[in-house]
Parts: structure tokens; sequence; C-alpha cells
């Protein structure tokens, strides 16, 4: 494998991953996806080993995420608690419905959401407008973020972010939460996609089911560099010059990886 492209793909999730809440998947998932390809895999198995390993490595960025945000006391903890249990439950349903799923289905699916996602970070609106939903609506609306999650290898923060924002919880806070809900969804995805690829004909060698352990340490090294430095940074810079940039980003990668389509 590529090792200075996954050491810059590690720095830069790390990076957004303490910036902006989200795990790394976003940033690793199609660059891993193009570099399994690259090795003459197919796009299905390419995308199902992307979405696994980089699960197992937002647990990582997640917790280095989480130890700088907690020291600037941006964490919501109560609401943490109430979250973690329906992301839990929806980070299984997800890695076992990845499992079943065709991987030409979930790449086109991982490219549509990148897509939308890009959208959402250049042009939606984080002002609050309604306030949080009681536990019954936070469990539910978690489990679904920890099924989507799962089936798109990410920690959850591109889904929580603007949903946390959206219901009052100030932007920083809300990244900080995110960030830490990440840890539980990761977990959990990662243990599905271990289980679930471990009859898999074909995989890459050193891999253990879905998760290969070479692309997982290269990731891991640079990642945990610098997943505290976005943390930092998020606490310093415009937020919305930082989501605008995000997404060109996400664009010009969804539209790398709709190229291999063709």
């Amino acid at each position: 494998m590529d090792l200075p492209m996954l050491l810059l793909s590690g720095a830069v999730a790390g990076t957004l991953a303490g910036l902006l809440g989200i795990g790394g998947g976003i940033i690793i998932v199609p660059i891993v996806t193009l570099l399994f390809e690259t090795q003459g895999l197919a796009h299905g198995l390419a995308i199902k080993m992307a979405l696994g390993t980089s699960l197992a490595t937002i647990i990582v960025t997640a917790i280095s995420s989480i130890y700088t945000h907690h020291l600037k006391g941006a964490v919501e903890w109560k609401l943490f608690n109430i979250m973690a249990p329906g992301v839990l439950v929806g980070a299984l349903i997800g890695a076992w419905l990845a499992d079943i799923i065709p991987g030409e289905i979930l790449y086109i699916a991982f490219i549509l959401f990148m897509f939308l996602v890009s959208v959402q970070m250049a042009f939606g609106r984080v002002s609050a407008h309604s306030t949080l939903p009681g536990n019954l609506g936070l469990t539910g609306f978690s489990t679904g973020v920890g099924t989507v999650s799962a089936l798109m290898g990410i920690g959850g923060g591109s889904l929580n972010v603007p949903f946390l924002s959206f219901c009052g919880v100030p932007i920083k806070r809300s990244i900080a939460t995110a960030a830490a809900i990440g840890l539980p969804i990761s977990i959990s995805a990662t243990i599905g996609y271990i289980v679930g690829g471990m009859n898999e004909p074909g995989l890459p060698p050193t891999s253990l089911g879905y998760v290969n352990l070479p692309v997982f340490g290269g990731v891991v090294a640079a990642s945990l560099l610098f997943a505290p430095l976005g943390a930092t940074v998020a606490h310093k810079l415009p937020d919305q010059l930082l989501r605008r940039l995000f997404a060109v980003f996400l664009f010009v990668l969804a539209g790398r990886m709709s190229f291999n389509l063709l």
C-alpha cells in the first residue's frame, strides 16, 4: 500500500476529527477505497474493506480528539450518556447490513452521501431553530445515526454536529460532543465488520475480517498526532470557513470515486 498517502490521509482525518467533530471516515474511506482498487480489489470488496478499516481507525482518533475537547470543558457528557446506547445498537445494525448489501450498492451510496454532506457543509445553516427532543427522541435519532454511520464508515459527526447545532447546542460544544459519540459508534461497528468479514473470500493479507491491519496502522500513526491539533484549532478559527473548505475537499473526493464507475 502507498504509505505516504496513508499517512497523509491519517493526518487530514485526524485534524478534521478534532476540528469538526467527525470521525475522519469521510476522508479515510474514499482514499483507502482508491488505494485498495489500485491493488486489484473489486469495487465491492474495496469499499467494505475501507469502511471496516476506517471505523477501526476512528476508535483511536476519537479518543485523542475527545481528550483535547474534554480538557477545554466542551463535551456535553450528560447528552453523551443519553445518546451512546442508541448509537451502539444502531452501529451493530449498520455493520450487519453492510455485510449483506452488495458492495457496488454501498460504493454508490457512499459517493452520494459524500456529495450530500459536502452541500450541507457548504450551504447548511448552523444557527439554532429548535431545542433538543426528549430522551426517547434522542435515543431513536441516535440509533439511526449509528446505523448510517456504520454503513458509511464514519463516526457520525457529519450527522450529529448539524443536528445538535440545530437543536440549540453551541457549535463548539456540538463538535466536541459529536466527537465523543463517535467512539461508541466506531467500537460497535468495528466489531460488526470484523465478525461479518471473517469468512469473506479474497480478503487482502493481514486482514481481520473487513479491517486491514497495515492500513489501520498507517492511518492511525498520523491521525494520533493531528487530532489534538485539530481540536485546538477548532476553538480558534471561523466555523463557516472551515465548513466550506471541508465541503470542497469532500466534493473533489466524491468526484474522483465517481470517475472509477465510468
